[in-house]
């Protein structure tokens, strides 16, 4: 072998060996002499289902049963519109049959959640619901003496697009055989502690604790039980002003009052407003304290 030839061998293999070093310890570095960063999978986050409640019902030989409701939005107490002709077809179906058995009555249960705000002048929103559903129902035809009202927490329920599908279920059930005495019972409870509103001088504004939302419940439930009954409004004011001018401040306040109760459904007809404006102080009002007791408004049934 010539000496020309070794070299050409001897530089092969040198050649041969970088290869093989190259390989296999460092095929994997980067031009930077780092590793390349491992890419992350990003997961798109999973929208929820929107929950979803039947207007669904069964007595026997009578049932009803639709996917469509009352939906209503997020915080409100009033139903969307239109309503579904299934619904409204349900209702109808309701009305022949309550005619017919005037023993049973339907019970509606508003759902809401803990989330929302409850601007109504009852203790919950769910409450205002059903009131509002109890109210629809009565209008077509249901009697409201047939129709019991109350309210259950879900925060389970999700919205779709800021709007509760069906928030309300039913259920239908046979009248109390001590609703007589009952009513009377609560009939008491609201003469005997009436609903007082107080007032700054020249204000209007309603601002109801818990216990005086369920004071208005307490009236609304005795007013669609009992035919005849009404609730009684009055509005008094402190000695401030002229005598004249404190009768139509009263007035305003219990007309305000009127309008309020109003405005979370309990009708017109079943409700009377006048004024007492200065003439019946409950306190002094040589002080302060005595004047704001006596701008007030005094909420009780007839």
């Amino acid at each position: 072998m010539t000496k020309t030839t070794t070299n050409l061998l001897l530089m092969l293999i040198t050649i041969l060996a970088g290869v093989y070093f190259y390989v296999m310890y460092c095929s994997s570095c980067g031009a930077s002499g780092q590793e390349e960063p491992m890419q992350e999978t990003v997961t798109a986050p999973v929208t929820p289902k929107a929950t979803s409640y039947p207007f669904a019902l069964s007595d026997g030989a009578y049932a009803y049963n639709t996917n469509d409701n009352y939906n209503f939005n997020v915080s409100s107490s009033s139903f969307l519109t239109p309503l579904s002709q299934n619904v409204i077809d349900g209702i109808a179906s309701l009305r022949t049959f309550f005619a017919e058995n005037t023993g049973k009555v339907i019970n509606i249960t508003g759902y809401y959640t803990s989330d929302e705000n409850n601007n109504t002048a009852y203790p919950d929103l769910g409450f205002a619901r059903a009131i509002a559903v109890k109210n629809h129902m009565a209008e077509i035809g249901i009697p409201s003496n047939q129709i019991n009202t109350t309210s259950k927490l879900m925060d389970e329920m999700i919205p779709q697009e800021a709007v509760y599908l069906g928030p309300v279920s039913f259920s239908i059930g046979e009248k109390a055989e001590d609703e007589e005495a009952a009513l009377k019972v609560l009939y008491e409870k609201v003469k005997a502690n009436p609903l007082v509103l107080y007032f700054d001088t020249a204000e209007t504004t309603i601002d109801l604790t818990m216990e005086q939302r369920q004071e208005i419940a307490d009236i609304s439930r005795y007013l669609d039980k009992v035919a005849d009954a009404k609730v009684i409004i009055v509005g008094h004011t402190d000695d401030t002003g002229d005598a004249e001018n404190n009768m139509v401040l009263g007035q305003n306040r219990a007309d305000f009052a009127k309008d309020y109760l109003m405005r979370n459904g309990i009708s017109a007809a079943k409700i009377s407003s006048t004024s007492k404006g200065q003439t019946e102080p409950i306190a002094s009002n040589a002080m302060e304290e005595g004047k704001a007791k006596n701008r007030r408004t005094v909420v009780t049934l007839n």
